[in-house]
């Protein structure tokens, strides 16, 4: 077992990359000759006056850093990063009596500073060993930042569109990139993939978002993202300025909002005007032909049969869009041409035989196609929408017979999975026209399941992180889940479901879930690709994504490549289930990972593509999903001004 790390590193058994210096400036403080010590845990980024404010002693045990010690003094200080001097002090408390955490592997205290509250840069500062935290920041907009560098994610993983300065610019650097797929039998004149030699197939499929690092487009892919996002900037409108600098900055709509319309042009023209109101499915590649996307020259295709679970997808994205751009003075006439395709797209779903058939997986990568019974809870949601743009009787007698096959009455979570299915039945109960006992079984099973869940209130004693997640939601993709525990607790705030009084401990715990994306977790690193620009000491160097790829000089690490990836993209997270899909392959079971605990599950890594190492399939660990993205923006935006 190692002694004290007064050295502060703390990486001896971390599968990261050689550590360096990160490319950010920071001020040169009097008295920061001591070391940093990583396991003096806080948000990276910082916290708002008003918000507790805790620091995770962390001691490791089990898992990649379990040689490591640190047992902190019995008090602890805030000092001011400007010159040293001490701001606050106050007492380590150890958590839970000592007791280990399952989730993380680790024992630890915690050093609540909550009482501090002056604006300012500081840092925590151990004066039995002598070490520091990395430093943060309080203040009113602290998030701001990290909202701006999210939602950005949007533009740089836009398709078929050139990234250029200098809105590809971030402190002086920039992460700029010729369009993507616009050559010959490529988006714009893509075609049937079972008809590939004839040119009359040909559609202009162009725009969207690239779905997550693969660069294919899914209509069914994008509905968490779109749903979430037009979700956030409903309940949360003002955090959303119009100065994110996106080639639409200025132009009098929020940024999220122009984000938002890149993704439903596209979405229009997979509803082409000779489908009679279906929608085609998915864009995308024959081969896994993995090249930088601005130099790939491979043909993309398109499955010419609409599909039900496709139509379903975009009745309901289009009917939420058009009650969130109605409300927008400059946005009546795009609001109601999304009414009427909404319309449109839900009677083809009615109309048309259901299949679960659309995607034969001959387009390469994720399955598009949705379950006939999720199909089924998806058009309760378009009818939500639907119900609210025309308070038509169809869609209301929808929602009133089909309400409890939605997964908030099937599940004890809510909407931790699928979000937009439990968001839409709380959009539901708040309309003045809805039904009274559908209304009123909404909001007794929301307020049944926050009173007895473990999901819900900030529970002291279950997460030394103070940021708890069932263990089987350590899965592939589970920052989504990170992000979705932190919005299901706003809920009762959101909607007011609970006494003022009450409303406090759903604050904190999404505000935990929060801090866990900016350092507070068992890896010590921000869930946030590149945010050093921004103050992140510890973040994500590498992701997997098709653009920023490994071995790539430019591209592939943050800390020993010239850029490394754009700053933003949440990736997947923690995966105590790595491998689990390469089950017949022994050399992934061998992988490290597989041995962590959940917490710790997580590689800083991008290595998968050609020529793949036995057992690095970082594609369940880093890549990121414009899914994710949206769990993360809606959550950080209620927390920014």
């Amino acid at each position: 077992m190692a002694g004290p790390n007064e050295q502060g590193t703390g990486i001896a058994d971390y599968p990261t990359v050689a550590r360096v210096p990160p490319p950010v400036a920071l001020p040169a403080g009097k008295g920061l000759s001591t070391k940093l010590q990583r396991y003096i845990v806080i948000d990276q980024f910082g916290y708002r006056p008003s918000m507790t404010k805790v620091a995770v002693l962390a001691n490791p045990v089990n898992g990649w850093n379990g040689r490591d010690v640190y047992e902190p003094g019995a008090q602890l200080e805030v000092r001011k990063w400007s010159d040293g001097s001490v701001a606050w002090k106050g007492p380590v408390v150890a958590w839970n009596g000592g007791a280990l955490d399952e989730a993380s592997g680790d024992r630890g205290a915690w050093f609540d500073f909550s009482v501090f509250r002056t604006p300012g840069l500081y840092y925590i500062f151990d004066p039995k060993t002598f070490v520091r935290s990395h430093p943060f920041e309080i203040a009113d907009n602290v998030y701001r930042n990290a909202l701006i560098a999210a939602t950005k994610m949007y533009y740089f993983n836009r398709a078929n569109y050139e990234k250029k300065p200098p809105y590809s610019c971030v402190d002086k650097r920039c992460w700029s990139l010729k369009a993507d797929y616009l050559g010959p039998g490529q988006d714009s004149e893509a075609r049937s993939i079972t008809n590939r030699d004839n040119p009359k197939t040909q559609r202009d499929l162009r725009g969207g978002w690239w779905d997550a690092g693969d660069t294919n487009k899914y209509v069914t892919f994008a509905t968490e993202a779109v749903h979430g996002l037009l979700t956030a900037y409903r309940e949360h409108p003002a955090a959303f300025t119009d100065d994110f600098q996106i080639p639409e900055s200025g132009n009098g709509l929020p940024d999220l909002i122009d984000e938002i319309k890149v993704e439903l042009e596209w979405l229009k023209r997979m509803q082409a005007d000779d489908l009679g109101g279906g929608v085609l499915i998915k864009v995308g590649q024959a081969d896994l032909t993995a090249v930088v996307p601005d130099e790939s020259t491979v043909k993309r295709f398109y499955y010419p049969a609409p599909c039900s679970s496709a139509a379903i997808a975009v009745a309901g994205m289009f009917a939420h869009a058009s009650l969130v751009l109605g409300a927008i003075e400059t946005e009546q006439a795009y609001a109601e041409d999304l009414k009427k395709r909404a319309i449109a797209a839900y009677a083809d779903f009615v109309k048309r035989p259901k299949s679960d058939k659309c995607d034969d997986q001959t387009i390469k990568a994720g399955d598009a196609d949705w379950t006939l019974p999720r199909q089924d809870q998806m058009q309760v949601v378009a009818a939500v929408f639907l119900f609210a743009l025309t308070g038509a009787n169809e869609y209301g007698t929808v929602v009133q017979e089909g309400f409890k096959r939605t997964r908030p009455f099937k599940e004890n979570r809510w909407s931790v999975y699928e979000p937009s299915q439990g968001d839409a039945l709380l959009y539901y109960a708040a309309l003045p026209n809805a039904d009274a006992k559908v209304k009123a079984a909404i909001l007794d099973r929301k307020r049944d399941q926050a009173a007895k869940l473990d999901i819900y209130k900030f529970k002291p004693e279950i997460d030394l992180y103070r940021a708890y997640m069932r263990r089987d939601s350590y899965h592939w993709g589970s920052n989504r889940e990170r992000a979705t525990v932190g919005s299901t607790n706003l809920d009762l705030v959101e909607y007011n479901l609970v006494p003022k009084a009450e409303q406090q401990t759903y604050v904190e715990r999404a505000a935990g879930m929060l801090h866990s994306f900016h350092g507070v977790n068992p890896m010590q690193i921000v869930y946030l690709t590149n945010m050093y620009p921004f103050g992140a000491e510890e973040s994500v160097d590498e992701m997997f994504h098709a653009w920023f790829r490994d071995n790539h000089p430019t591209w592939d690490n943050a800390r020993t490549s010239k850029l490394g990836p754009a700053p933003g993209y949440v990736v997947g997270g923690p995966n105590a289930q790595y491998c689990k899909w390469q089950n017949a392959n022994q050399a992934c079971k061998q992988s490290p990972v597989r041995q962590q605990p959940p917490g710790k599950a997580f590689l800083n890594s991008n290595k998968g593509w050609e020529p793949q190492s036995p057992f690095d399939k970082t594609w369940e660990l880093t890549e990121p999903g414009i899914y994710y993205q949206a769990a993360y923006v809606r959550l950080v935006s209620k927390f920014v001004n």
